[in-house]
């Protein structure tokens, strides 16, 4: 994941900025998980976010529900 960083921007935005900015919405999980199958723009730039179809179902959501919990290092 050489685009994001847990704590600070890199060329997307960082874990920890993704959790805040989806904090309290019930379809966030649905949504940025179709954001790493298909990728996307227009939401933290001009800079898009590549397609992830390579991963699975089961990958996907993992990484969506760590995101979402704050990217804990723990």
């Amino acid at each position: 994941m050489g685009c994001h960083a847990v704590d600070r921007k890199l060329v997307g935005p960082s874990f920890q900025q993704v959790a805040e900015k989806y904090k309290g919405d019930p379809k966030a999980s649905e949504r940025l998980a179709l954001k790493v199958r298909n990728g996307g723009s227009g939401v933290w730039g001009m800079i898009p976010m590549p397609s992830h179809p390579a991963m699975n179902n089961g990958d996907i959501q993992a990484v969506v529900n760590w995101v979402l919990a704050g990217a804990p290092s723990k």
